[in-house]
């Protein structure tokens, strides 16, 4: 007598087993993915916190630098500004808990201030004139003197020949308006007809643009502020002048005028002084390892308080 086995089937295909498995694998390592991803995010997350709270901390610093700005310009004597005085002298790296500050004042009134080519609504002679002699200078012969007039003066008269109004400006690509108020930064030049990236990069080391007419130090005017100040006067003359004040500042604009290297031209006083007003904090400040921060403040000091009056971070 034979006896036969019964075999029972197998609960599914082969191919239907493997199926299932390679299924698994798959959701198994996207799940894998998902979850190292998510992690990856969160720590990416946490960096970028961290570096934005470490930001804020060095900002707070680069604040605490005006506080020391504030007590520098408030104790100083105030009869002239020159480069020997507290306030120019620049700041040391100096660490503090979790990082490092610095920082140094620059007079602006060492500038050509470019809102005094208008005072009280009319042209300041003087004062064009004496840009007309910075540009000559930095050889910058391109006519755009009466077209930055016209950008700042209150009226919409086009000054003869190169002066520019809104019919120039608005017929461009992007169309826009003439100002026809003083300045707020000098880089506004760059909307000026006439002026190029490469005169306005050129120029910018000498001008500035403040909310008042002020007038020019000649105990801090760079080389060629002093250049444009009196007519004649060559490179080597205004490095004499330079040396010269460095040992001896001037008390006076007299005293000034009366410099051997002037003898025989004329100094024409008004838009001169000893004294400044202005001074631009550069402050630089650092916390942790990537917390890092430029700011740059502008103060006024008048006789009855100091402010800063101007405000701003990345590069002047």
């Amino acid at each position: 007598m034979t006896i036969k086995k019964r075999i029972m089937p197998m609960s599914g295909k082969p191919t239907e087993r493997g199926v299932a498995l390679i299924t698994a694998v798959l959701i198994t390592a996207l799940a894998s993915v998902i979850a190292i991803t998510m992690v990856s995010q969160q720590q990416l997350d946490i960096r970028r916190t961290g570096n934005l709270l470490d930001g804020d901390r060095a900002y707070i610093f680069a604040l605490g630098i005006e506080g020391w700005a504030l007590h520098v310009l408030d104790r100083d004597k105030r009869d002239k500004d020159s480069l020997d005085e507290d306030w120019a002298k620049v700041l040391p790296a100096i660490t503090v808990e979790g990082g490092q500050v610095a920082g140094f004042f620059e007079d602006m009134q060492g500038r050509f201030n470019i809102n005094n080519l208008v005072k009280n609504g009319k042209q300041s002679q003087v004062d064009i004139e004496r840009f007309n002699r910075l540009l000559e200078s930095l050889e910058i012969s391109v006519p755009i003197t009466e077209a930055i007039v016209d950008w700042i003066d209150p009226d919409t008269d086009i000054t003869f020949p190169d002066g520019a109004e809104d019919s120039e400006y608005m017929g461009r690509k992007t169309p826009y308006r003439t100002a026809n108020t003083p300045m707020t930064s000098a880089s506004e030049l760059l909307l000026v007809k006439g002026v190029t990236a490469e005169m306005y990069n050129a120029l910018a080391p000498f001008i500035v643009a403040l909310p008042e007419y002020t007038e020019i130090n000649v105990n801090t005017a760079k080389d060629k502020v002093l250049m444009a100040i009196v007519q004649g006067i060559t490179e080597a003359d205004a490095v004499a002048l330079s040396d010269i004040r460095k040992e001896t500042p001037f008390r006076t604009v007299d005293e000034f005028r009366q410099q051997p290297v002037l003898s025989g031209r004329t100094v024409q006083t008004l838009g001169i002084n000893v004294l400044s007003s202005y001074f631009l904090l550069d402050a630089n400040a650092r916390f942790g390892d990537h917390g890092k921060t430029r700011l740059f403040s502008l103060f006024a000091r008048k006789p009855a308080k100091i402010q800063v009056v101007m405000r701003g971070q990345g590069t002047y």
